[in-house]
């Protein structure tokens, strides 16, 4: 076993067998964050070179979702009922072995929906072109975590395999601000009540090598969560977690099984069950809303709406709209939620609601 596997193993086996508490914490959170660095280093030396076949996709539409799951979930069929896309389905493993895209109408919104090949244990260090497809993840707006009905089991490993490949499911990232100075050592304010040491926090710092910041912490945290912020390297993304098959299971094994895993949903592709449901909960997770365009002088278009992610501003519209839109921006009239009265005037900042009217003007 080559030295970095040695030293993570012995790593890992440290922090399972330490029991946590107050005494405890600070040597923990050491463990990990050796683990983290060890691990970090061990990914660069295997990462290889060279392009990767079928799996450059350029994200289209209004948000982005991958299906991931186990070899033989059903991601094929699913694609298959969400979408007008044929993906090959069979009955064996690694039937995808490129990542097909598709492509999800609703509610006015074009979502592109991506299958790609099954992940298995190891994945994120690159078995079974896991590594592959976790990148792809990477780019995504949204994960649909497939379980088949009788193997929940694989949730777990699923799970870890994400968190291996620096992904963060159903997480924000925690608000935290490290700041590098040239000197004065580590300087750490809590705006919440304190949730580690602050020796703790320094030395896991230090084992990262950054002797001297300034460190504000506005929540609460674990050990996990900062060696996180410190890395800045994690992908944060919501996941839908699917159990699929539904149909081969009796309601009260299938009801179990949702309570184990805590699924979000049940379907069946193949009988059409629950998908209506899944474009749905798709849709709100994707945290899309609509905006109604009208132009000067002209009535506006009830009828077909723009989607765009909730919390934009009038200039993420005008992006969306048109590369020049933003330079020869003048101002905007919004009615609707957002505004005080209609017609109301704004500029480029200005936060968008669902269903408002918008009126741009151009010099």
């Amino acid at each position: 076993m080559p030295a970095y596997e040695e030293k993570i193993k012995e790593l890992e086996d440290l922090i399972k067998n330490s029991k946590y508490n107050k005494r405890t914490q600070h040597a923990i959170g050491l463990y990990k964050a050796q683990l983290a660095r060890l691990k970090d280093k061990q990914e660069s030396r295997g990462k290889s070179t060279g392009p990767k076949d079928g799996y450059s996709v350029r994200k289209t539409g209004d948000g982005t979702v991958l299906l991931l799951g186990f070899p033989s979930v059903g991601k094929s069929t699913l694609l298959n009922a969400l979408t007008n896309q044929k993906s090959e389905i069979g009955a064996y493993d690694f039937t995808t072995l490129k990542v097909i895209p598709g492509l999800l109408n609703y509610k006015y919104a074009k979502i592109q929906i991506l299958d790609v090949p099954g992940i298995v244990r190891g994945a994120a260090s690159g078995k079974g072109r896991g590594r592959e497809v976790l990148s792809v993840m990477r780019n995504a707006d949204l994960a649909l975590i497939l379980l088949e009905a009788n193997h929940p089991g694989h949730f777990k490993i699923i799970l870890e395999e994400v968190r291996d490949a620096h992904i963060r499911i159903n997480q924000i990232r925690p608000d935290v601000k490290i700041k590098k100075t040239a000197k004065d050592g580590i300087k750490i304010a809590w705006t919440v009540k304190k949730t580690l040491n602050d020796n703790t926090v320094k030395d896991v710092l230090k084992e990262f090598r950054i002797n001297n910041a300034d460190v504000v912490i506005r929540e609460k945290i674990d050990i996990d969560q900062l060696i996180d912020c410190i890395e800045d390297n994690k992908k944060y993304l919501p996941a839908i977690t699917l159990i699929t098959k539904m149909d081969i299971l009796s309601e009260d094994k299938l009801q179990k099984v949702v309570e184990k895993t805590n699924a979000d949903l049940a379907v069946s592709a193949k009988e059409n069950s629950g998908i209506k449901q899944l474009k749905e909960l798709t849709f709100k997770r994707l945290n899309l809303m609509s905006v109604f365009m009208k132009e000067p002088g002209k009535e506006a278009d009830m009828e077909e709406p723009l989607i765009i992610e909730k919390g934009a501003t009038i200039k993420n519209v005008c992006e969306k709209l048109h590369k020049d839109f933003v330079r020869l921006f003048k101002f905007a009239r919004v009615t609707g939620p957002s505004a005080k009265f209609p017609s109301q005037k704004f500029m480029l900042n200005h936060t968008l609601k669902n269903g408002d009217v918008l009126e741009i003007h151009l010099y």
